[in-house]
């Protein structure tokens, strides 16, 4: 059993559903102290739901510390999970990791568990090899990614650019991969901004409309033109930007009343070609154009984030090459990550890991010829970069 598929199954087995850790960043502090890295704990949030956050780095050697700006690598991810669901509907108990034919099972398995041993592994392997790589290497890992982010990986960052830390390069290690590991690597998200619009009416019996005010017939053409909207073209590495209405909540139950008020949640999934501002202004002025009254709450999730191909771009895909054959695909597609957080101080951020086909699901799992690549895949990344990092120029 190798190394990498060991630690994985010591940290599935760990139930750390958020925001819980479950001791998963005790196991991997250990491991880290070993190669000297200095691990910082910034745990954050309420007793009721508190957030483990840790931040570890092993600096450069001293000899190469007057070097005006040492260059930083760092793996992001997260320990925590989602729930199980019903655990009568899983072949094997989701927080007991179990191999079956050829795959790896366990909540945590593709998201991401062993993303987490994988770099781990890879950098014992690398340090090894490679005891002076000239460059900071660190780790930011989180129990909030799954769950509300507000304490998590935010906080740390926040913490992080409050006292000067220079990040220049970032991996988070999301599961990406469609068929196999390396066959695409995310170099952008976009931004998510949501919006719980609150249309307010007059109450009245169904049968005299006259004395009522009916909030779901005066929102309706509203929504019509904001469904129909062009909002913006996208670009070449973004779709244009979406608004999708997720729920519609109006009426007290019976069939014979005028609703007083009508409540919609709806979502903007939007690239760099706007800005959250611009959008809440056109929304607003086409809800003002109707007439409606109204309150509106907006949430900012976060902005859109866009890592054109250069020195990380270059190094991952030169990894994946060397490891698999693959010419990894660039891709900006799917939901939010931690990397919007993360490229608000690191100039630099992808996002690489397995397939994602069974994340979220019942049975997660990964396979087995999945976990060594993407360890390989990682170790090789930070030898490309390391020789960067030394010399300036990549191997």
């Amino acid at each position: 059993m190798s190394s990498t598929l060991q630690l994985a199954q010591a940290l599935i087995a760990r139930p750390s559903t958020t925001p819980s850790d479950a001791g998963c960043l005790d196991l991997i502090t250990e491991r880290l102290q070993a190669l000297g890295f200095v691990c910082e704990r910034m745990d954050s949030g309420p007793d009721s739901f508190r957030v483990s956050n840790l931040w570890a780095k092993r600096s450069a050697a001293p000899a190469h510390q007057a070097q005006a700006a040492i260059k930083t690598i760092v793996f992001a991810g997260h320990t925590d999970v989602v729930p199980t669901g019903p655990l009568e509907q899983w072949g094997s108990p989701p927080f007991t990791p179990t191999v079956r034919g050829d795959k790896l099972y366990g909540r945590g398995a593709s998201d991401m568990k062993t993303s987490i041993a994988a770099f781990i592994v890879a950098v014992e392997e690398f340090l090894a090899a490679t005891p002076d790589p000239g460059m900071d290497i660190a780790l930011l890992l989180t129990s909030d990614e799954e769950g509300p982010s507000v304490d998590g990986t935010k906080i740390v960052v926040e913490r992080l650019r409050a006292r000067g830390e220079r990040l220049d390069w970032c991996i988070v290690g999301e599961p990406t991969s469609v068929r196999q590991t390396g066959d695409m690597i995310k170099n952008g998200r976009r931004g998510t901004l949501s919006g719980k619009l609150t249309v307010h009416g007059i109450q009245g019996h169904i049968a005299y409309p006259h004395l009522a005010r009916n909030p779901i017939h005066q929102v309706a053409p509203a929504l019509t033109e904001l469904v129909a909207m062009r909002w913006d073209e996208g670009n070449a590495h973004f779709p244009p930007t979406s608004w999708q209405v997720s729920n519609i909540h109006g009426g007290t139950g019976a069939s014979n009343i005028i609703p007083g008020a009508v409540v919609i949640d709806f979502n903007f999934r939007f690239c760099t070609e706007s800005t959250a501002e611009d959008l809440k202004q056109r929304l607003l002025a086409v809800l003002d154009r109707h007439e409606l009254e109204y309150e509106l709450q907006w949430t900012l999730g976060g902005e859109p984030f866009l890592t054109t191909p250069g020195e990380l771009v270059q190094a991952v895909q030169q990894a994946i090459a060397e490891e698999t054959g693959l010419a990894t695909e660039l891709s900006t597609t799917g939901g939010t990550s931690d990397g919007r957080f993360i490229a608000t101080l690191c100039p630099q951020v992808i996002e690489l890991g397995p397939p994602n086909a069974s994340i979220h699901k019942i049975d997660e799992h990964i396979a087995l010829a999945d976990i060594e690549p993407l360890k390989n895949i990682y170790r090789r990344t930070l030898a490309h970069l390391s020789t960067l990092a030394r010399t300036g120029a990549p191997a």
